[in-house]
């Protein structure tokens, strides 16, 4: 009976302990492939059955094993998610907000300025905030355009007029000159200090008007590097010197440099400038208008007066053919009225007030049909025709003191005979007297329909808006 529980009991063994060793393994097995752990251990040895008795029948067989539990097929690793890359300190600008390289260039330039800006009134610089620079509701003052041959948007124009911008520092230097995709460099009415630097590699530069600042010192001769200027406005400054007489080799359509502190004669090289629009008034240039002015084909206004100019008007002045207004007033200017500016057929306003000049006023001037406004007050005029008595009622022609003694307001007889005494001639008489268009001065019909429309519109003159400090030009 001991034997039989024995053998009963070594078969209990068996039964248990086998199945639950391979389970146990496989499981193991199992486990290290989902946590990515090694290869497979040796499996444990399994007890080995105590001797049988030799005098014991064999036992019967045991029953099958039940097979191990179906495991799930082992899952495929994944690979655990890439950590996130480490901050390297500041991503690249552009990935800031600008829109091209050449509008970060530009960025760290329009920041110095502003730092040098220590008065503001109108409270410009609060809108450069961030990097959209080319924002039409940020940096107020400033447009942009695609730069030419690329895609890429760069700064192309300022547009400072009437800002007020003040500061101690406040100078064109590191900044104009810095600003090498700038078409139009607009400025008036500021307080920019000190000299104009260069600008030679302001390629792109079409239009400066640094006008009614406090720049001084001599007339800034690098504006001569900038080859593609049409447009260039200095008045209202305290520039001194001489202009070199290379600026009127310059291509320009418009120059403007009255209201300085300009000291010399004109340079016989004038008639070079191809302009539509000349001022030199109110600074100190003397000596004759030189004869060359007639070779500015396309000129439409030019503004003498208020200088210290002498000598006579060269007859070459009625080539001007396209010339809307001629001002010399407040000069010294001298001797007749050159015929020939009865070809100034689209002349409107003619100054010729406040000089010394004499003789009979030509009636061929007084037939220009497109004239509003003839100045020839305060001069020695003794003569007025019937054409130019007509202007005179119609309050186009001004002869107040002068010495045609059968009008009212004129010099007295005492002062007319003094000068006379004393008077200077021209170097040519004979030229007062030519006309280039070839008009006959004794037979040229008035233009009735012009003189008698009682309500002729004068065009607004362009020239004499720069006279006002703050007069800038129209976009």
């Amino acid at each position: 009976m001991a034997s039989l529980l024995l053998l009963l009991l070594s078969l209990s063994l068996v039964s248990f302990t086998l199945p639950t060793g391979d389970t146990h393994i496989t499981k193991r097995k199992s486990f290290e492939i989902i946590i990515g752990g090694g290869g497979n251990p040796p499996p444990s040895p399994s007890p080995e059955p105590e001797p049988e008795p030799e005098d014991c029948s064999p036992p019967p067989p045991p029953p099958p094993c039940p097979p191990p539990p179906q495991l799930p097929p082992p899952q495929r690793q994944r690979a655990p998610p890439k950590p996130p890359p480490k901050s390297r300190g500041q991503p690249p600008l552009p990935l800031l907000g600008f829109e091209s390289p050449l509008l970060k260039k530009v960025f760290p330039v329009l920041k110095a300025f502003q730092k040098l800006v220590t008065r503001d009134p109108m409270h410009i610089l609060k809108t450069w905030e961030g990097t959209d620079i080319c924002n039409k509701y940020k940096y107020l003052g400033l447009e942009c355009a695609i730069f030419p041959n690329t895609t890429d948007k760069a700064l192309a124009s300022i547009q400072f007029n009437g800002f007020n911008f003040g500061g101690d520092k406040l100078v064109l230097h590191n900044f104009l000159d810095k600003l090498d995709t700038v078409t139009i460099f607009h400025a008036n009415s500021n307080d920019f200090l000190g000299s104009v630097p260069e600008v030679t590699n302001l390629k792109y530069l079409f239009e400066l008007d640094l006008s009614n600042n406090k720049l001084t010192g001599d007339f800034p001769a690098s504006v001569l590097k900038a080859k593609n200027l049409t447009f260039l406005d200095l008045r209202f400054n305290t520039f001194s010197g001489c202009v070199p007489p290379q600026v009127f080799n310059l291509d320009l359509d418009v120059l403007f440099i009255n209201n300085n502190n300009l000291v010399q004669t004109l340079p016989s090289n004038l008639g070079s400038i191809t302009a539509l629009y000349l001022t030199f008034a109110n600074n100190r240039f003397t000596g004759p208008i030189p004869a060359s002015i007639g070779n500015i084909k396309f000129l439409q206004e030019v503004l003498f007066l208020n200088n210290s100019l002498t000598g006579c008007l060269p007859y070459q002045i009625g080539k001007l053919n396209q010339a809307t207004v001629f001002d010399v007033g407040f000069n010294q200017l001298t001797g007749l009225i050159p015929y020939s500016f009865g070809c100034l057929a689209k002349m409107e306003q003619l100054n010729l007030a406040r000089n010394k000049f004499y003789g009979t006023i030509p009636e061929i001037v007084c037939e220009l049909s497109s004239l509003k406004n003839l100045s020839l007050s305060y001069n020695y005029f003794t003569q007025a025709g019937p054409k130019c008595r007509e202007l005179i009622k119609r309050n186009i022609l001004d002869v107040r003191m002068n010495c045609i003694l059968d009008l009212p307001n004129q010099k007295t007889a005492s002062e007319c005979s003094t000068f006379f005494m004393q008077r200077q001639t021209c170097p040519d008489p004979k030229s007062m007297y030519l006309i280039p268009c070839g008009k006959n001065p004794n037979g040229v019909k008035l233009d009735q329909e012009r003189l008698e429309a009682k309500e002729a519109q004068a065009s607004s003159p362009v020239s004499y808006g720069v006279l006002n400090p703050d007069g800038v030009r129209n976009r």
